[in-house]
């Protein structure tokens, strides 16, 4: 799927939370993709930005164009292996924030359904309880509005839209979702509202558990 109109947001360029010899924690907006497209006028990504001031930096996981938050970056060769071994294990701990369409009868729950790419609206993402990879994410309520809710949302697996697939299969859409939403629930919102809020994981040279926050902007 082509990205029609891409224009990232320039202010602020780069958003850095935290930076020393190995990582380098950033603030990712809704708009600027995590690494560049193939695409020549989709140069501009995060990975971009931060190799202009950081050369040696390399992207270990990835956030959807659409979401903003925190992402950490690895700044050599050994801290890139230590943090991926972290996410491939599920080792590190993360959280979301999302304003999703409706209201849950309950106010906690976990989503185990397994996900696949749906290959002919690709990148889109879909259910399949036959062939799709496992996939899990816990939800916990934390405001009830008059058309959306707030929500804290903690993936145990990082599926490709895992978030916002799951989120559809409950029938409360994340608000302002261009790929997932359906008309009233991309109304409510003019950017996906969906925001990675905390992260924690394990320094690669110190052990020491590192908890970084982000500021939910919406």
């Amino acid at each position: 799927m082509a990205l029609l109109n891409y224009a990232p947001p320039l202010e602020p360029y780069l958003s850095i939370l935290y930076q020393d010899n190995d990582i380098v924690v950033l603030d990712k907006p809704s708009g600027l993709l995590s690494v560049p497209g193939k695409a020549k006028e989709h140069a501009d990504s995060l990975q971009t930005r931060v190799q202009r001031v950081f050369p040696t930096a390399t992207v270990v996981h990835r956030l959807d164009m659409a979401t903003s938050g925190i992402m950490v970056m690895a700044m050599n060769k050994a801290a890139h292996r230590h943090l991926s071994r972290q996410f491939e294990l599920r080792q590190t701990q993360k959280t979301y924030q999302a304003l999703i369409f409706g209201s849950p009868a309950s106010n906690s729950g976990e989503i185990d359904l397994p996900l696949i790419c749906d290959w002919p609206n690709r990148p889109k993402q879909m259910v399949d309880m036959q062939l799709g990879k496992k996939a899990l994410t816990r939800w916990q309520l934390i405001e009830r509005g008059e058309h959306s809710c707030r929500v804290e949302l903690s993936p145990v697996t990082g599926r490709s839209h895992q978030l916002r697939v799951h989120m559809l299969s409950m029938g409360h859409p994340i608000i302002g979702d261009r790929l997932y939403a359906h008309p009233q629930a991309l109304a409510l919102g003019k950017r996906l509202h969906l925001h990675a809020t905390t992260l924690g994981f394990s320094h690669p040279t110190t052990g020491q558990i590192q908890q970084f926050r982000s500021k939910v902007p919406f």
